[in-house]
């Protein structure tokens, strides 16, 4: 079995993977102030109410965008599970190109949503993240990341605006049945969710525009159903495509090291 974890900037989500399926995945969120302790025994309980042996767990693949849960996430993986997790990232990507000017820089999440998208597909693919952070990934036919554009996410603009301001509440992300709001809560839901709506619409058209020959536009993200308006904007809305990304990365290096891993102890 494969376990992929995704340290999120709002969740952690881990997905265990058996012959060919997802068959559990679990989330939390992320805790900065929590140690070793903490992560152990939830890894404990979600495999123990899933009826899972962590001692079958022989792959472990890790990506992250908080550096500083590595130093306690990192160390707990490998002394669980006995075997050297793969850290995902621009020098880790399932020999996908990265021409960008700092590749360093970019998210390993972003570079795991671009793997699954291109070994799914062969093309010119976008892909839109709605997380954290909104984000638009550009792959070009010849396997290359191109580059990638990032606006705040839904939840984060709506937290925004409640927080900046002395008389405006938080709102749930619902949308609207107007572009132009009767009431607050309503006028909030409109001119976050519709000018969301454009902006992605605006966003995919404009870098669609950028690529020669066929192009194909993906969705992930935990806040990705919310617009329910775009969805003739993709080809797929995929919650599990980034780890889908870290499961074929996992995949490549175990292949390119030529040998399987080993040393999960027995259970």
């Amino acid at each position: 079995m494969l376990l992929a974890v995704d340290v999120g900037n709002t969740d952690i989500v881990y997905g265990v993977y058996h012959q060919g399926e997802w068959v559990y995945i679990w989330r939390i969120p992320v805790r900065i102030d929590k140690s070793f302790p903490y992560f152990v025994s939830d890894l404990r309980l979600n495999f123990l109410e899933a009826g899972l042996s962590m001692g079958r767990v022989d792959r472990v693949v890790y990506s992250s965008v908080v550096p500083s849960l590595n130093q306690v996430l990192v160390p707990l993986l490998r002394t669980v599970f006995y075997t050297e997790p793969v850290i995902a990232g621009p020098g880790v990507s399932a020999g996908l190109k990265i021409a960008i000017d700092f590749p360093y820089q970019i998210g390993s999440d972003l570079v795991a949503n671009a793997v699954a998208a291109y070994d799914r597909y062969k093309a010119n693919c976008i892909i839109v993240d709605f997380g954290t952070a909104l984000t638009f990934t550009a792959v070009g036919e010849d396997g290359t990341l191109l580059g990638v554009a990032i606006v705040p996410g839904l939840q984060t603009a709506v937290k925004s605006l409640f927080a900046n301001t002395a008389q405006l509440p938080e709102v749930p992300l619902v949308m609207p049945a107007s572009v132009i709001g009767k009431n607050t809560v309503h006028s909030i839901q409109a001119g976050v969710l519709i000018g969301y709506e454009e902006l992605v619409r605006g966003m995919v058209r404009r870098i669609r525009a950028g690529f020669e020959g066929c192009c194909v536009t993906l969705a992930t993200g935990g806040l990705s159903s919310v617009i329910d308006t775009l969805e003739d904007e993709f080809a797929e809305t995929d919650l599990f495509l980034t780890l889908d990304g870290l499961r074929i990365i996992g995949d490549f290096e175990r292949k390119a090291a030529g040998r399987p891993h080993t040393g999960a102890s027995p259970g």
